[in-house]
C-alpha cells in the first residue's frame, strides 16, 4: 500500500522550468519555484533569478534570501521578502538603496527581460482588462491581468482594454481602448515579444478570436487576441521598450546587423 503525493508539487526540475527563464540545463537539478501570487507560474519570474541570474547582485541562492530579508527590495511598491515571488509582465521592481528601477518584460526572443527604467516611469504600470463585472451593492469592478481588482472604474473600459495604474494609490489613471491602429505586445505563444499595431480582429465565436499585427518593418503576423496587450495608442508606447523595440529580425537580419557592428 503507497501513499500518494499530496498536493501540488513543491519543487521544479531545471529541465521542466520555462524557457522564457533562461536557465542552464547543467548548473544544477532543480530551480527556484514560484510561490503562489498575482501572475501564473509558467508567465512569472521568481526574484530569485532576478536578483541572482540577471542583476548578479547575489551569487547563491541562500545570498538573495538575506537581500530579500533585509527589506530592500520592493514590487509594485510594496516591500516583498519572499525570494520565489512571482514577479511577472510589467511588473515594477525598485531597489531604494541603488536607486533602482526595473520593468519586467519580455525581449522578441520570448525571455523575460530586466529593462531599466527611471524614477518617473515606476510610478506607473500598464494592466490588462481581464474581467469586468458588478460586486456587492451594484459596484463595477474591473480584474486586472496581476490579479488586481478595481473597484468604479470608468464606465467606458472593456475587457482586452489596457489601463494606467498609479502603483502608489493602486487607481486608475487612464485607459487604452482595444483599437485597431494601437500599439501592442505579445505576451504569449509563437510571437511572444514582438510588438506592433493592430490592424484588424478576426471574431471566432466558440473557438479563439484571432488578431492580426503589423510591427514597425512592415512585417505581419497573427496571434490570439488573450496574448494581445495593448501598450500605447496610435504608435506611441506608453512605456519604455526594451533593446530591439519588440521588432523581430530574420536569422539573415540578424547576423547581418552583427556584421555591421564588428566593422565598425
Amino acid at each position: 500500500f503507497k501513499m500518494g503525493y499530496r498536493g501540488r508539487r513543491k519543487s521544479l526540475k531545471r529541465l521542466t522550468a520555462p524557457k522564457s527563464w533562461m536557465m542552464d540545463k547543467i548548473g544544477g537539478t532543480f530551480a527556484p519555484k514560484c510561490s503562489a501570487g498575482p501572475h501564473k507560474s509558467r508567465e512569472s519570474f521568481p526574484m530569485t533569478l532576478f536578483l541572482r541570474n540577471r542583476l548578479r547582485y547575489a551569487l547563491s541562492y541562500s545570498e538573495v534570501k538575506k537581500i530579500v530579508k533585509q527589506r530592500l527590495i520592493k514590487v509594485d511598491g510594496k516591500i516583498r521578502t519572499d525570494n520565489t515571488y512571482p514577479t511577472g509582465f510589467m511588473d515594477v521592481v525598485s531597489i531604494d538603496r541603488t536607486n533602482e528601477h526595473f520593468r519586467i518584460l519580455y525581449d522578441v526572443k520570448g525571455r523575460f527581460v530586466v529593462h531599466r527604467i527611471k524614477a518617473e516611469e515606476a510610478k506607473y504600470k500598464l494592466c490588462r482588462v481581464r474581467k469586468v463585472a458588478t460586486g456587492p451593492k451594484n459596484v463595477p469592478y474591473i480584474v486586472t491581468h496581476d490579479g488586481r481588482t478595481i473597484r468604479y472604474p470608468d464606465p467606458l473600459v472593456k475587457v482586452n482594454d489596457s489601463i494606467m495604474l498609479d502603483i502608489e494609490s493602486g487607481k486608475m489613471k487612464e485607459y487604452i481602448k482595444f483599437d485597431s491602429g494601437n500599439l501592442v505586445m505579445v505576451t504569449g505563444g509563437h510571437n511572444l515579444g514582438r510588438v506592433g499595431t493592430i490592424t484588424h480582429r478576426e471574431r471566432h465565436p466558440g473557438s479563439f478570436d484571432i488578431v492580426h499585427v503589423k510591427d514597425a518593418l512592415g512585417h505581419s503576423f497573427a496571434t490570439r487576441l488573450s496574448y494581445v496587450f495593448v501598450i500605447g495608442k496610435g504608435n506611441k508606447p506608453w512605456i519604455s521598450l526594451p533593446r530591439g523595440k519588440g521588432v523581430r529580425l530574420s536569422i539573415a537580419e540578424e547576423r547581418d546587423r552583427r556584421m555591421a557592428a564588428k566593422t565598425q
